[in-house]
């Protein structure tokens, strides 16, 4: 389960992201009880503060993974986690002083969002040049239980912190102080031991390149489908906890972040799961985004605040279980030369649909309840599984009938 711990570089990128993700949990926490105060309860502006941080993956997220492809990817995470840092910092001096606006929150996120279209895949693209291709299945999951376990800690942490200090300010300020553990963590790794892929020469059409790449390989084209439909909703989830949590239950910060902790415990225990698993096949993939639509439906019918608590649980499993298998099988079905890019298209699909899902579940909310939008959110869940699953031998049929027409 922790084999990928006995490489040296990876064992301090994960010590480091692991306070790095404790900071990121208490920001998001944060951000959304922030949003909610300066808004006196506002889905739509939650779900508008959501959208902006991932609208710029959905812009420019294939543009950073060329990037992750043409450059040293070491340096591109050192600078883009300083960054991430002062924008943590700034938003916490706000928020302090008193001068926050909903505004601010927005422009920070979107910012936070345009940094990301960066950092995200060629952080994912680093891990197979820490631990080799044979560890990468293991490390995925294991940066999965990392981020989960920080999700376990960081968000029951910001409720506390949040009622104990009087504020979300200081918040903001603790997680610009986390950074220094990952970028001490890289600046400090030994770089003869990683698997360093030589960087692509700039040319045109490397971007065309990378998706005619996915197109033409089922077995990468399903995982990214699949994933496009699911993580539309799931990325919005956390807003989801936050309204069910304020507006169904009545619940103040501190049970808010226990939500989201038990939420994170399930999504823990799925990454674990993944982590003993040799092979994470295709049957696991579509089995986990099913439960998780069932689940995400059952949590909007919980009639007590303990019985929500405990259905987080599993919809955590489900969740965890689609992303790790389709991470790693995008992973190692791609070569060398084409995996920023592919992360890229991987990773703008995995956030990028967060500006269609997260104003759709908010306004869903608005006009029927938190409970009636994550209901319709579990149910388009359902649906999108069910498309992938036709859209991509639908256009596998296509690609193959030129080859055999030319055969």
């Amino acid at each position: 389960m922790f084999r990928s711990l006995k490489i040296r570089n990876y064992r301090m990128f994960a010590a480091g992201g692991a306070v790095s993700n404790v900071g990121t949990w208490l920001q998001r926490t944060a951000q959304d009880w922030l949003v909610l105060e300066l808004t006196n309860g506002s889905a739509a502006a939650l779900g508008m503060a959501t959208a902006l941080q991932f609208l710029p993956m959905l812009l420019f997220g294939m543009f950073g993974g060329v990037l992750a492809d043409r450059y040293p990817k070491r340096p591109i995470l050192i600078t883009a986690q300083s960054l991430m840092a002062a924008l943590a910092l700034g938003i916490g001096v706000l928020t302090m002083t008193g001068t926050a606006q909903v505004w601010h929150v927005y422009v920070m996120a979107f910012t936070l969002g345009i940094i990301s279209c960066v950092e995200v895949p060629t952080r994912q693209a680093f891990v197979v040049e820490m631990v080799g291709r044979e560890d990468l299945p293991n490390a995925i999951a294991l940066n999965s239980s990392i981020f989960n376990l920080a999700r376990v800690v960081g968000p029951a942490i910001a409720g506390l912190l949040i009622y104990v200090l009087g504020g979300t300010g200081p918040i903001f300020l603790i997680n610009a102080l986390t950074f220094a553990g990952v970028i001490s963590s890289l600046v400090f790794m030994r770089k003869s031991e990683l698997n360093l892929a030589e960087p692509v020469p700039r040319a045109k059409g490397q971007l065309r390149e990378g998706l005619k790449y996915v197109l033409r390989r089922e077995e990468l084209l399903m995982p990214i489908l699949l994933i496009a439909f699911v993580s539309m909703f799931a990325q919005s989830f956390s807003m989801s906890i936050a309204l069910m949590a304020r507006e169904v239950f009545g619940a103040g910060a501190s049970s808010f972040g226990l939500a989201s902790s038990m939420f994170a415990v399930g999504a823990l225990g799925g990454a674990l799961l993944a982590a003993r698993r040799a092979r994470l096949s295709r049957k696991v993939l579509i089995a986990g985004a099913i439960g998780f639509g069932l689940f995400q439906m059952a949590t909007a019918f919980a009639p007590f605040y303990p019985v929500y608590l405990l259905l987080l649980i599993p919809t955590g499993v489900a969740l965890i279980t689609v992303n790790t298998s389709a991470n790693a099988s995008v992973q190692l079905a791609t070569s060398p030369e084409m995996r920023g890019r592919v992360m890229g298209i991987y990773m703008l699909v995995f956030t990028g649909g967060a500006p269609i899902g997260a104003p759709l579940v908010g306004w869903l909310s608005e006009l029927g309840g938190p409970r009636t939008g994550v209901m319709l959110s579990g149910v388009l869940v359902l649906v999108g599984t069910g498309m992938a699953v036709l859209l991509t031998k639908l256009i596998a049929a296509r690609v193959a009938t030129p080859a055999l027409a030319a055969a």
